[in-house]
């Protein structure tokens, strides 16, 4: 079964064309890897897949509906996309993890929120440690973990792990595989030579196109 299917894609800002036509099929429990020059339209892709722009022209079809035909709450929770720059809120690593539970209008689970801490090798005390105090890589965790602490289907990751040292990078690269094993589908832009090496499925965006 295919998770997503981008049918003559296209981006233009103004006068401005960023992606051309795009066709791209992406099978259920898929990892794939977008790599190319910076600004050659990787990001774009997946702000469009993530419903965060909305395409010039072209379909975009997830599970056999097309996007447009989805609420943003529940497609945005179905789909989850993570900023290259985490952007926390609130005043608390807590204020950050209760938020999931919020939206879907339940109880928050400080067990549940725990046992994902500890996915990141965060210690439970960090529940009530402030944003203002964490460490890039800490907040990139905490970012992460706020995307995945209800499974999403697809999970898009725009060079998540840039910046980070090498501990928090290999920390998060393990929870990315930990969901891929899960059969999440995961798109990741990444110019880090150790995750292209590893990827399973590599695609070359240059200049707005497949190449």
């Amino acid at each position: 079964m295919n998770s997503l299917e981008l049918k003559q894609v296209t981006y233009q800002d103004q006068d401005q064309v960023i992606l051309a036509p795009l066709d791209l099929t992406v099978e259920k429990g898929a990892f794939l890897t977008l790599i190319g020059p910076s600004g050659s339209g990787k990001s774009t892709i997946l702000k469009l897949i993530a419903s965060l722009l909305t395409p010039s022209a072209g379909t975009i079809i997830f599970e056999g509906k097309k996007q447009a035909e989805y609420s943003y709450t529940k497609y945005r929770q179905e789909v989850s996309y993570c900023f290259q720059q985490p952007s926390l809120f609130g005043k608390t690593v807590r204020d950050n993890l209760e938020f999931p539970y919020l939206v879907r209008n339940q109880q928050a689970d400080d067990s549940q929120m725990i046992q994902a801490l500890a996915k990141v090798d965060l210690a439970e005390s960090y529940l009530e440690k402030k944003v203002t105090q964490l460490s890039g890589g800490e907040r990139q965790r905490v970012a992460l973990l706020r995307n995945v602490l209800f499974q999403p289907k697809v999970l898009l990751l725009d060079e998540v792990t840039v910046g980070l040292d090498e501990e928090s990078k290999k920390i998060v690269q393990q929870l990315i595989q930990e969901l891929s094993q899960k059969q999440v589908t995961i798109l990741q832009v990444t110019h880090d030579q150790s995750e292209i090496q590893a990827a399973k499925q590599l695609i070359e965006i240059k200049g707005g196109k497949r190449v």
